[in-house]
């Protein structure tokens, strides 16, 4: 008879999900029995007759019903099944998504809301043994947690908590799906090859590839990065870069079931009210107090003090556009939001003769793949073996097994590249398994998965990355080795699980070595000829790095003052979303706005995702990780012992101690801005 493989030790190699053997029944069923066992193991702590003590209730809280793991089988079902609710959904996932997380968030708030299990807790934290550094931080973790998800409030809160919880995550799966199924349902089906004119040959052979695989004649192109990005920069036809363009950023604004103004609303709404039922006046101060900025008045310090910087700049860039925009049409050419990447391109290739393109044939994945993972190498010693024998959910996926230094078991790394029906856009990292310590002691090591959407390898082509891909990767490879790497007691506190403001510092420092000659050296080959990418070529690019940056450092602070528009409100939010979205962000804004698009309605990060009143990070993030590079530039870009002091530092540590004492302690001091404003060319560096 057949086994659930969710109830069974995996028998795989180092225990990863076995997903070849894993059916649609399997997920229910897990789920369920995963529910039962977590609440049938709380009332065995709970019914303790001995006295609530760190290791009989802190530690029981972290770990499951069996009491020498710390995943527990509703863990594993779960990594596995919102794993591949984001890389390879179909619909009947969704539906069971519909269906099982009602279940889910009761279970989750039976757990945070149970009065007897508080008290065994508050009773911990009030007086326990001396603990260690590590012991200490899960105490404070688990007992504000508990505080922040309504331990506190009494009865009539706590029930009110409990329908807000649960009509947000059905809300925030209605968003996701939505916006899933806006992105795949549209298509821009060409079939006249003079609509292609200045698109290079391998978005045209690679939108070939794809109406092929639609059964269709001509040529596709979609709303994913790799097609829609390309088309926007080089396609000379305007009135179809502009229905492309007016595609994407009405995504779920449509008189459709799809649409999600009212679910964003809504969305905005219950975090406020849960906010201010836990006695916060906003979201935003919710958030902020397990953050390094603190506080809304440090954000918005530094939003503003980022706009104060690059405004200017950003100003000069749009008047350089329209001249470049005029000079091809005419003085009366009027610059419209479907042209700036297009003149942007041909402004760039004026000023510094580069294009994307020019970089790409140099940029061959699997080169790059190796070039990343030499890099990791060189850095810190460690190495990454291709391993067939390690079952994947799909297959464009690679598993890798990562070794360290001393050749001992580090990591398996999941490698996922392309773009494909079922799959979220965007690129990002997740764990199927986070590295702790188990009650044996055994360093339980990360299974850990690389999820990206680069333009796929065609007939005569394999697949080619622009720089923008790489640092992409490089990004996403940060936030793997802040997993990978690991070395800490507790779960909770593994890897990325830190400060949300600290979590884009590793991912950052990456994207750092991108133009490093030293780097580019050792794998950027010509796909055809295998000759080096040429010097005056990198040259170039080092030249063009902080082409736009003004206008790019204020994109993102505008998604910064967007997102703590709507999580710093105190009052019920009944405005309409989209003008609201427009006078949110003006300041950080250069040119008109459109009426009729909208931002908010796809805007994953801050709606289904984890960065609300958080978006502010990634700029946050980026002063750490300029300042943290200026030190590797003093010591040597590959000095080991610097790299080894910000794995011990820094990348080991999880989320054990606050950051800012983490990051002094790599740094020798605080980090400033100047290192920042000097990478981007906005300030001279200091002779």
């Amino acid at each position: 008879m057949r086994t659930n493989p969710f109830f069974q030790k995996y028998n795989t190699p180092f225990e990863v999900p076995p997903f070849d053997q894993i059916r649609m029944e399997d997920y229910e069923e897990a789920f369920m029995e995963g529910i039962r066992r977590e609440d049938e193991h709380l009332e065995i702590m709970l019914n303790n007759p001995e006295p609530p003590t760190f290791d009989n209730t802190i530690l029981n809280v972290e770990e499951d019903e069996e009491k020498n793991e710390y995943y527990s089988l509703l863990d594993k079902v779960s990594s596995v099944f919102f794993n591949l609710m984001s890389a390879d959904a179909n619909d009947e996932m969704e539906a069971l998504a519909q269906k099982i997380q009602p279940a889910l968030t009761k279970h989750s708030n039976d757990i945070a809301l149970n009065g007897r299990l508080f008290e065994r807790i508050k009773a911990v934290y009030e007086n326990h043994r001396e603990l260690t550094a590590e012991e200490n931080a899960l105490l404070e973790k688990v007992y504000k947690g508990f505080v922040r998800r309504g331990a506190l409030l009494d009865d009539e809160g706590k029930a009110r908590l409990r329908e807000l919880s649960e009509e947000f995550s059905m809300l925030a799966l209605k968003f996701a799906q939505n916006e899933l199924k806006e992105t795949k349902d549209f298509i821009l089906h060409i079939t006249d090859e003079n609509d292609l004119q200045g698109i290079p040959e391998n978005h045209r052979r690679a939108a070939e590839e794809e109406a092929k695989e639609r059964g269709l004649e001509g040529w596709v192109f979609t709303l994913d990065m790799p097609s829609y990005g390309p088309f926007l920069k080089y396609a000379d036809n305007r009135e179809l870069r502009e229905k492309l363009f007016m595609a994407y950023n009405t995504i779920c604004t449509h008189d459709n079931e799809n649409n999600n103004i009212e679910i964003c609303r809504r969305m905005v709404n219950i975090r406020r009210e849960l906010a201010q039922l836990l006695g916060y006046e906003s979201h935003a101060d919710y958030v902020l107090e397990n953050r390094m900025a603190s506080n809304t008045a440090n954000v918005y310090k530094l939003l503003n003090d980022l706009i104060d910087a690059y405004k200017p700049a950003a100003e000069a860039e749009r008047e350089e556009l329209k001249d470049m925009a005029r000079r091809c049409n005419g003085k009366d050419f009027e610059l419209k939001p479907w042209d700036a990447s297009y003149y942007s391109n041909k402004l760039l290739l004026e000023k510094y003769n580069v294009d994307a393109e020019m970089a790409r044939p140099y940029f061959e994945l699997d080169k790059v793949i190796k070039g990343v993972f030499d890099l990791a190498g060189r850095l810190y010693g460690i190495f990454f073996m291709e391993n067939d024998d390690i079952p994947v959910y799909h297959p464009d996926v690679k598993a890798y097994t990562v070794y360290d230094k001393d050749e001992t078991y580090l990591a398996v790394l999941y490698a996922d590249f392309y773009p494909r029906n079922g799959k979220q856009g965007g690129a990002w990292m997740t764990s199927y398994q986070e590295q702790y310590i188990s009650k044996k002691g055994e360093n339980v090591r990360p299974h850990v998965s690389l999820v990206m959407n680069f333009s796929k390898p065609t007939e005569d082509k394999p697949a080619l990355l622009t720089l923008d891909e790489v640092e992409t990767f490089l990004h996403e490879f940060g936030h793997s080795l802040h997993a990978m790497f690991s070395n800490v007691r507790f779960v909770s506190l593994s890897g990325t699980n830190v400060w949300w403001d600290f979590v884009e510092l590793p991912s950052q420092f990456m994207e750092n070595f991108s133009l490093e000659r030293e780097f580019l050296s050792t794998f950027a080959f010509h796909y055809e000829t295998g000759e080096p990418i040429p010097d005056e070529l990198v040259q170039r690019l080092i030249d063009s790095r902080n082409f736009a940056v003004g206008s790019g450092c204020l994109r993102q602070v505008s998604f910064g003052l967007l997102d703590m528009a709507y999580h710093t409100m105190t009052k019920p939010f009944d405005e309409d979303l989209i003008r609201f979205e427009k006078k949110a962000w003006e300041k950080a804004i250069i040119g008109k706005q459109l009426e009729n698009t909208c931002m908010t309605v796809h805007f994953s990060h801050i709606m289904s995702g984890g960065y609300s009143a958080g978006y502010y990070s990634y700029k946050w993030a980026e002063v750490l990780d300029a300042d943290a590079f200026a030190v590797f530039k003093r010591e040597g870009i590959f000095n080991k012992e610097t790299a080894q002091r910000f794995r011990d530092c820094i990348l080991s540590k999880g989320g054990t101690e606050h950051p800012m004492t983490l990051y002094k302690r790599f740094r020798g001091g605080e980090p400033t801005i100047d290192a920042l404003l000097e990478r981007n060319g906005i300030k001279r560096p200091q002779q």
